[in-house]
């Protein structure tokens, strides 16, 4: 099913706003899937919520093309998806065929950035296509990401984002990651471009759990997992969240802070 050419201009922009779910049905073909498109912001658990309601989504897949969002709503709505058994993928659903009983594709030239990469990691099963681009950075206090560099932070401000850190760590090894995505992501400060993970990482920090998708006649299913890796560690904490500093497609410094879509501060800032 991943077939067809990504609309860049139309899923950048989309890639900028508030995350936004839609149903994609493919049926006969297939069971259908989730498209979740955007940046993750308070509102979005919310969102989600409304949009599961009357829907029956067990085992559901959920594809993803975002640029990041809120630390804390992303953990929120990771933890759903796990309840829920989801699998996640990375790619850019075309809608685009208006004749009936043409196929709906889903395009994997995609991106999921920053807390997307930790949605991704809330699926049971996950597949990240090869034209997918993963990229990872530090969480960063998002009223301050435009120059980190030239921000002023107080003791509490480092506190909020230590405690960040350590719940961040701690859903991360509920998901089944290893270290090596937190280590990979902590390195990258957010005067720096993003760091793609390639194929090897994608493996060593256990955000691919298959190879494959499965086949369009199986309504049952939309992946089929492998055997994941074990994890390496555990890692407990409490906290509450910062933003992200969520980025658009091409790894750019000028990083658009999650407070500014609606007006409203930062978590731990109010």
């Amino acid at each position: 099913m991943l077939s067809g050419t990504a609309r860049a201009g139309v899923a950048f922009e989309g890639r900028k706003l508030p995350m936004k779910f839609s149903w994609v049905a493919c049926q006969p073909n297939c069971r259908g899937w989730v498209s979740a498109v955007g940046i993750v912001t308070a509102d979005s658990p919310r969102d989600f919520d409304e949009f599961a309601r009357g829907r029956q989504l067990g085992g559901v897949t959920i594809v993803l093309d975002s640029s990041g969002g809120s630390v804390n709503d992303s953990i929120a709505l990771g933890r759903r998806w796990r309840n829920l058994g989801a699998l996640t993928t990375v790619g850019v659903s075309d809608q685009t065929n208006t004749l009936q009983g043409d196929p709906v594709n889903m395009a994997p030239a995609a991106f999921c950035e920053s807390m997307c990469v930790f949605l991704l990691l809330s699926g049971k099963a996950r597949y990240v296509p090869e034209t997918a681009h993963v990229r990872v950075h530090q969480i960063w206090m998002g009223d301050r990401a435009n120059d980190a560099r030239a921000a002023t932070y107080s003791a509490d401000d480092l506190t909020i984002v230590e405690r960040d850190i350590g719940r961040l760590a701690k859903y991360t090894f509920d998901m089944g990651g290893t270290g090596d995505l937190l280590s990979l992501s902590l390195n990258v400060p957010p005067w720096e471009d993003l760091h793609e993970l390639s194929r090897d990482e994608l493996r060593l920090t256990n955000l691919v759990t298959t190879d494959m998708v499965d086949h369009t006649g199986n309504p049952n299913a939309a992946v089929a997992e492998l055997t994941p890796k074990p994890v390496r560690g555990r890692f407990a904490g409490r906290a509450v969240a910062t933003e992200t500093y969520p980025e658009p497609s091409k790894s750019i410094k000028s990083a658009e802070a999650v407070v500014q879509l609606d007006g409203r501060a930062a978590p731990g800032q109010e």
